[in-house]
């Protein structure tokens, strides 16, 4: 895309707010996907230039959200039809909806891209399979409470899926899609994500749990916790703010699994981490507020953070620790994703 093309789009964004961008979708980039979980739209955001280029129409409290591998489709959990929500990346429409078997929460694609994993936070509780060839519902896994937040490990060979209520980790078989084994906490499973071996498989799963401004550390082979982090003290002239339900909720591991971010809502503001040793690199301090979720350009130079108090996504230089930019979204984002779209 030139420059002047490049200008066009973000100038069209800010002026309409348009529900698409073909261009943008067309160019095949990477977009952070970013859900609103009171409102009815999902916006695109395009890294390159820290602008929306994009809106999904008609997504009522949209929460969890995920990219086809390549690139042509996108999938939101939909909290108040009780579906997931199947959107043309290039159009930016829905273009089906699957019922689901329990109001969902989070979601994970498969690494192939054939499945998607719905946490349903509904009690029982489980983990819906969606086939994304036929756009159907294939098998509901029971688990031990309801499921906030589903991963895909970084080998692909597992769903990770916690529950708050059941204070349980979950792990399911994705070759067989039947619970493979439960890792009990003490308190409440909040998000989650993932350090992987030389060879790609799991090492560590990060987890943030409920009350704690901090994260745990469970190690995947032994299925033990190693350690628990709370976050570094604030220093002087710096006081906490409301943090909503929890006081640290959204994480992330840089592509190098060199550097963990996590964010901290009662801070407000982006923790860094070095691994494997777990020190503490910095902050960032934040200048919206509720401190959400974290994803990461596909580089793991940038962190996206939603903001649902300010209704805005701060942009973190992670390098630096410094956020660089703030994007206006739409009412209360949470959850969101990076994609290489269509």
């Amino acid at each position: 895309m030139t420059s002047r093309l490049r200008q066009l789009c973000g100038t069209l964004a800010a002026s309409a707010l348009v529900v698409a961008v073909p261009l943008g979708a067309q160019s095949g980039k990477v977009r952070i996907i970013q859900t609103n979980a009171a409102g009815d739209n999902v916006h695109i955001i395009d890294p390159a230039t820290n602008k929306v280029v994009g809106v999904v129409e008609g997504i009522e409290v949209g929460h969890g959200a995920a990219a086809a591998p390549d690139g042509s489709r996108i999938y939101i959990s939909n909290e108040a039809d009780t579906t997931l929500d199947i959107v043309d990346a290039r159009k930016l429409m829905v273009v089906k909806k699957v019922k689901l078997s329990g109001r969902p929460n989070n979601i994970a694609i498969g690494k192939d891209g054939r499945r998607v994993y719905v946490g349903i936070i509904q009690q029982p509780g489980a983990v819906d399979v969606i086939d994304t060839a036929s756009g159907t519902l294939a098998r509901t896994i029971p688990t031990k409470g309801g499921i906030h937040n589903a991963y895909v490990t970084p080998d692909g060979k597992y769903v990770v899926a916690g529950s708050i209520q059941g204070r349980t980790i979950n792990i399911i078989d994705t070759a067989t899609e039947q619970p493979a084994w439960t890792i009990e906490m003490d308190l409440g499973i909040r998000p989650m994500t993932f350090s992987a071996n030389p060879d790609g498989s799991t090492k560590w799963i990060f987890v943030q749990l409920t009350n704690l401004n901090g994260f745990a550390v469970v190690d995947f082979q032994t299925r033990k916790e190693v350690a628990r982090i709370t976050h570094p003290a604030l220093p002087p002239g710096r006081s906490t703010v409301p943090e909503g339900s929890d006081p640290s909720h959204g994480m992330a591991v840089t592509p190098d699994n060199k550097t963990l971010v996590v964010n901290s809502r009662l801070h407000n503001a982006l923790y860094a981490y070095s691994l494997p040793d777990l020190k503490p690199i910095g902050q960032a301090w934040l200048t919206g507020k509720g401190a959400g979720w974290v994803t990461l350009t596909l580089d793991g130079k940038t962190a996206y953070v939603a903001n649902p108090v300010t209704d805005d996504v701060s942009v973190v230089d992670v390098k630096t620790l410094k956020e660089i930019a703030k994007i206006p979204v739409g009412a209360v984002p949470k959850r969101n994703t990076t994609a290489l779209l269509q």
